[in-house]
């Protein structure tokens, strides 16, 4: 996963001009689990519609441009290894920050699924 690859491909989009700012996520495989045990990677699953319907809603805010997705899905995935990476063009500052949040939100709660692995 390259987030610059995102970014480039973002750049291209025809309403590019109207953007004032692009925000991105890099997700990785942190070392500890939420409640603190040691974890040595995971594995992540996609609901792909779901995932496209998140994208849609989200496009529709006030302001977005674009929003690109990548995530590494069933693979096992090593501490420090990337798991997602998103980006979200939009006009202005807010506006892209709440986007970005709420997809970012949207995607953790509802469209990937993970299984953690311990020492």
């Amino acid at each position: 996963m390259d987030i610059n690859n995102l970014i480039n491909k973002i750049k291209k989009h025809p309403s590019f001009d109207k953007a004032g700012m692009i925000l991105c996520h890099n997700g990785v495989v942190r070392g500890t689990s939420r409640d603190g045990r040691q974890v040595t990677g995971l594995r992540v699953k996609v609901d792909h519609e779901l995932l496209g319907r998140v994208i849609a809603e989200n496009k529709k805010l006030p302001g977005i441009i674009e929003i690109l997705i990548e995530i590494i899905e069933e693979q096992d995935l090593a501490v420090g290894e990337d798991i997602m990476g998103l980006v979200v063009a939009g006009d202005i500052r807010e506006n892209v920050i709440f986007a970005l949040s709420k997809t970012l939100d949207a995607v953790k709660s509802t469209v990937t699924s993970k299984t953690e692995f311990f020492k």
